[in-house]
């Protein structure tokens, strides 16, 4: 038997107790405010019987007869084994799970509770639960001796809690931040069991459970001193985005390991304002645009979604997330930049289409004339003239065709020879006299035809530019194009790529925009080199090269094959 402790030891427990059925009360109106339903539900349910449980305890050494005491400690019983569902309850809801939903669980949790409720409520019966001796009259002390059911509940109710207890911690590593404050105030409703075994076997405490002071803890630290960030795990425990998680002032209080690879930054930035941390500077506040960033040598779009999370219609933190948006912003930014390519060109045609038409109105009918007036000479230049605009209109068109099926970003790309690439876009462009050296031997990762179409599109150029020599080279990092032809006036050379000018002259026609079109859907770069002065230079850049062997000049005059240049 137990030392029989003095007033001053139970007015100490009646404290301990006492407040922590305050607090469990008091707490109920922060939990109230939890806005997940069920996750309140669980929580309510938890600090309402473990109040009840707690003044329980506090009746057990205050009241003023031995019979309401034992009844007080009776209704503890009663109070406690409910909190082990309520703990379940809130535990399923809080981590996604949908274990308090399942109705065969729900039947088996409260058979299970009855079954042990009928225990205890007929304990004075068969006195298999507990046995209260009356151990001092003055002061006033009962004393509670443990018997086999409430061992048996007892472990019963440990181990359903530990249940609860995997669920969350399970939560907590899948939050991908620090969850350690969470992690302890959540093994501290544990650490009860400790004075239950220590005032079991020894007299260090009084013999009674304890566990309504590790709840009262839990509730004081998630819903008081944690709970922004206790609300944040349920909120992010199932995203595998990138997320920053900040309080109510804009203040980083943690983020995931994928948001700290995505912005290095971040490292160190905890309790700094967002909006000073580099590579967030442009986020913070800018919910619903879409963030570009390099990762890994590439461009990936994140769309920035925002979302608070509040206790009581009060904010009490936001959580940044960053959502990998590539494929879909990919397409969406191709077509935007389809659509305008096509509404330039179409542009470009309309200007094109009407001036030829009135050229070849004007040719006719000066042939007309000159028939008329027996000048056959006369009629014939101008009805050559005509054929020849009649010419254009259909390179025109065929420039359009080659738009319409080559236009749109490629997905997949093949390894293939550069030289031969070049090579055979020279054997079927429209080349003329131009001669052709080729510099460097490699691959490059391209679609053949649209690569093929380029080379093509840029030795109608150069041969419209009254160039004598076209030099291909490989790069490192792509390939550059020059000619000897005409270089065209500072102010022109930014339209060159413009579909509708007449740059260096109408007859070059669309093939420029579309070597800048074709290069565009590989994500490559075309730029003109404006220190070249010797005619034009197109440098292709942004290209996966392999390069092999040695640099090497070759040429070819006209369409009949590729030929050595010396000192191209």
């Amino acid at each position: 038997m137990a030392t029989t402790p003095g007033e001053t030891t139970q007015l100490v427990y009646v404290v301990i107790f006492g407040l922590a059925a305050a607090v469990s009360f008091l707490s109920i109106l922060r939990a109230r405010k939890v806005d997940d339903r069920e996750t309140r539900y669980g929580l309510v349910g938890l600090l309402v019987g473990s109040g009840g449980w707690a003044a329980s305890h506090a009746g057990l050494f205050v009241l003023p007869t031995a019979g309401l005491r034992i009844g007080s400690y009776a209704v503890g019983l009663v109070l406690g084994f409910s909190t082990v569902f309520s703990w379940l309850y809130f535990c399923s809801a809080y981590s996604g799970r949908n274990y308090h939903r399942t109705p065969r669980l729900r039947w088996a949790g409260l058979a299970t509770y009855l079954t042990v409720v009928g225990v205890k409520v007929t304990n004075p019966l068969h006195e298999q639960y507990f046995v209260a001796t009356v151990v001092s009259e003055s002061p006033l002390y009962v004393e509670i001796q443990q018997q086999a059911f409430h061992w048996m509940a007892t472990g019963l109710a440990y181990a359903l809690a530990g249940v609860g207890l995997f669920m969350l911690f399970e939560r907590y590593a899948e939050a991908g931040y620090n969850t350690r404050p969470l992690v302890v105030l959540t093994g501290l409703t544990a650490l009860p069991v400790v004075f239950d075994v220590a005032g079991f076997t020894s007299g260090i405490v009084l013999n009674v459970i304890y566990a309504p002071l590790g709840v009262a803890v839990f509730a004081i630290g998630v819903l008081f001193v944690y709970q922004d960030r206790f609300l944040a795990v349920q909120l992010t425990g199932d995203v595998d985005e990138p997320f920053v998680f900040l309080d109510d002032e804009g203040h980083i209080r943690d983020f995931n390991e994928r948001a700290r690879a995505l912005f290095p930054a971040l490292e160190g930035s905890r309790n700094e304002p967002a909006g000073e941390v580099r590579g967030l500077e442009t986020v913070f506040g800018s919910e619903g645009d879409v963030l570009d960033v390099r990762v890994d040598g590439e461009t990936r779009h994140y769309f920035v979604g925002s979302s608070s999370f509040t206790l009581g219609g009060s904010d009490i933190g936001e959580v940044l997330l960053f959502s990998d948006v590539t494929d879909i912003e990919q397409q969406r930014r191709e077509l935007q930049r389809h659509n305008e390519q096509l509404e330039e060109f179409a542009a470009g045609i309309r200007h094109e289409l009407r001036n030829s038409l009135q050229v070849i109105k004007m040719r006719v009918n000066a042939a007309g004339g000159a028939l008329e007036d027996g000048e056959v000479s006369t009629a014939r230049e101008s009805l050559s003239a005509a054929s020849d605009r009649t010419n254009r209109m259909s390179r025109t068109v065929s420039d359009l065709a080659t738009l319409a099926q080559y236009g749109k970003s490629i997905g997949s790309r093949d390894r293939i020879p550069f030289r031969e690439t070049v090579e055979g876009a020279w054997s079927t462009a429209e080349t003329s006299d131009l001669s052709l050296a080729i510099e460097g031997e490699g691959t490059v990762e391209a679609d053949p035809a649209r690569l093929q179409n380029l080379f093509e599109s840029v030795f109608v150029f150069a041969r419209h530019n009254e160039a004598t020599t076209v030099t291909v080279a490989l790069t490192e990092s792509g390939f550059v194009v020059s000619d000897d032809g005409t270089r065209p006036a500072d102010e022109n050379l930014g339209q060159l790529f413009d579909y509708g000018h007449a740059v260096p002259n109408a007859e070059a026609g669309m093939a420029l925009p579309n070597v800048e079109t074709l290069a565009e859907v590989h994500d490559w770069s075309v730029d003109i080199d404006d220190s070249y002065y010797e005619g034009v230079r197109l440098v292709i850049s942004g290209v996966a090269v392999t390069l092999t062997g040695t640099a090497s000049a070759e040429a070819a005059e006209g369409n009949g094959g590729p030929q050595v240049s010396d000192g191209q």
